[in-house]
């Protein structure tokens, strides 16, 4: 089964690991980083080579999300952000096809191990089963 594992972090988050400290969260040095990357390396060494690894990216921050709604009329609504005082967004996220629950549970523990400097905020690591079956049956029964 597909699963969709997410990191979640803040915009002061990205603002401390470009080396400004926020009152949530410390720098991060050169090394902190290094650290860090490094860690999310090997685990996606090791899901591609157990097969388990569909897809994994991280992303930019939030402050340069677009958000975009429609209008009463069905335009389009264009608005920048979110910016610091954003609570959590998705950071990065991978795909990956394990056998069980259990599997990417575990997978998703190791995650949630990162090293970080002392004092950064802790976030859970979401995991999502992937809908394979093509939607789910939102009405309660059958249609047709």
């Amino acid at each position: 089964m597909k699963y969709l594992v997410m990191v979640q972090g803040a915009q002061a988050d990205y603002e401390a690991m470009n080396g400004r400290p926020t009152p949530r969260s410390p720098a991060w040095s050169e090394q902190d980083l290094r650290a860090m990357f490094a860690y999310m390396n090997a685990i996606n060494d090791d899901l591609a080579e157990t097969g388990e690894f569909v897809d994994g990216q991280g992303l930019v921050e939030p402050a340069k999300t677009r958000f975009v709604t429609a209008d009463a009329d069905g335009r389009p609504v264009v608005t920048d952000g979110p910016y610091g005082e954003t609570k959590e967004v998705l950071a990065g996220y991978w795909v990956l096809d394990c056998a069980s629950l259990e599997r990417v549970t575990e997978i998703a523990a190791r995650v949630a191990q990162c090293p970080a400097p002392a004092g950064s905020p802790v976030y859970p690591v979401v995991i999502r089963a992937i809908d394979e079956a093509g939607g789910a049956d939102l009405g309660g029964g059958e249609t047709g």
